[in-house]
C-alpha cells in the first residue's frame, strides 16, 4: 500500500474499503443500539485497530442495505489520523488486520487510500442489485437458500420483463419506496433485466440499475413483477402503480434474503467531487 502522506486533508486520511458480506444474522447494515448490524462489527473492528473513534470514523457507505440483504462488492470510506495509522505498524498491515478482526460472515477485499474528492455514497454514480427467485421451475438448491426467494409456482419471465420495462427512466418511486422525511423518492432507473440462469439451477435472476434507490425500492419493484409473472398484474398495472405516487394498494415487498448488492460504480477520479456535489441536490422530474 502506498504511503498516505499527501492524501491529508485536515490531518485525516481517507480510506476507500470494498466488502462483502452475508446479511442473514444482521439488522442491515447501518449501526444500531442493541442489534448486530453490519457497520457495528466494522467499527468494533476498527476500534480494535485503531482506537476509539467519537465518529465512527466518519464512515460512510455507498449503500446502506437492509436487514437480511447481502453484498458482494460493497464500499464505505473511512477516515484516519497519522496517530491512529501509527497503531498499526504497518500500513500493508491493514486488511489482514481487519479480517482477523471481523467475523467470517464480513470480508474486507480491498483496502486503498482514496482519490481527492472521493467520497464513497454521494460520488457512487449508479448501484446494481441482483434478486434470485427460484420459482416451479427452478431447482430449490439447500446450499443457496440464505440468498434466494423460494416460490413454489412457476412464473412467466417474459411477462415480468415487460412488465419492467415502465419502471425504467427518471421517475417518482413513492409508490414502490418506505418514504423518509425530507428525502425525495425521485430515481433514475436505467436497468431492469429479468432472465432465468438455466447455469444456476435455473433460478430466475432480476437485475436492476440505478443512481440510487430508496428504502424498501428494490423488494417493493421486485413485488410488482412477481406479481406479473403470476398473471395478477400487467404492464398497464405496474404502470398505473408508479403514477399513483403512493405505497397504498402497491405490491408486496419481498424478502430480503434473495438480494444483494452487487456492484457500485464510480467516476474517473478527475470527476468524483463533482459527482459528489450533484448528488447532495435535491433530485427533480425536471432534470436532463
Amino acid at each position: 500500500m502506498n504511503q498516505p502522506v499527501d492524501r491529508s486533508v485536515n490531518g485525516l486520511i481517507r480510506y476507500r474499503l470494498n466488502f462483502a458480506y452475508d446479511g442473514t444474522n444482521y439488522w442491515g447494515f447501518a449501526k444500531q443500539k442493541g442489534f448486530a448490524t453490519v457497520q457495528g462489527e466494522l467499527v468494533t473492528a476498527l476500534t480494535t485497530a485503531f482506537g476509539e473513534s467519537k465518529t465512527d470514523f466518519d464512515m460512510r457507505v455507498a449503500g446502506r442495505t437492509d436487514a437480511g440483504v447481502h453484498a458482494y462488492d460493497q464500499v464505505i470510506h473511512i477516515d484516519l489520523s497519522q496517530e491512529q495509522l501509527k497503531r498499526l505498524g504497518r500500513t500493508k498491515g491493514f486488511l489482514g488486520k481487519l479480517n482477523d478482526l471481523l467475523p467470517e460472515d464480513i470480508r474486507v477485499h480491498s483496502v486503498e487510500l482514496a482519490p481527492p474528492g472521493f467520497d464513497a455514497r454521494f460520488s457512487a454514480s449508479y448501484r446494481r442489485y441482483r434478486y434470485r427467485i427460484a420459482d416451479g421451475e427452478a431447482n430449490k438448491n439447500p446450499l443457496k437458500q440464505r440468498y434466494t426467494h423460494w416460490i413454489k409456482h412457476p412464473l412467466d419471465v417474459t411477462a415480468m420483463q415487460l412488465a419492467a420495462f415502465e419502471l425504467i427512466g427518471l421517475h417518482d418511486y413513492a409508490s414502490f419506496c418506505r418514504a423518509k422525511v425530507g428525502a425525495t423518492t425521485i430515481r433514475h432507473v436505467r436497468e431492469i433485466t429479468v432472465k432465468r440462469n438455466p447455469a444456476d439451477d435455473n433460478v430466475i435472476e432480476v437485475e436492476l440499475q440505478a443512481d440510487a434507490f430508496c428504502h424498501n425500492m428494490v423488494r417493493s419493484i421486485v413485488g410488482g413483477l412477481i406479481a406479473a409473472g403470476e398473471g395478477k398484474a400487467g404492464p398497464t398495472e405496474i404502470a398505473a402503480t408508479l403514477a399513483r405516487l403512493t405505497r397504498v394498494g402497491s405490491y408486496k415487498v419481498s424478502p430480503a434474503r434473495g438480494l444483494t448488492l452487487i456492484e457500485i460504480g464510480y467516476p474517473a477520479d478527475d470527476q468524483l467531487a463533482e459527482q459528489a456535489e450533484r448528488a447532495r441536490n435535491m433530485r427533480t422530474l425536471d432534470e436532463n
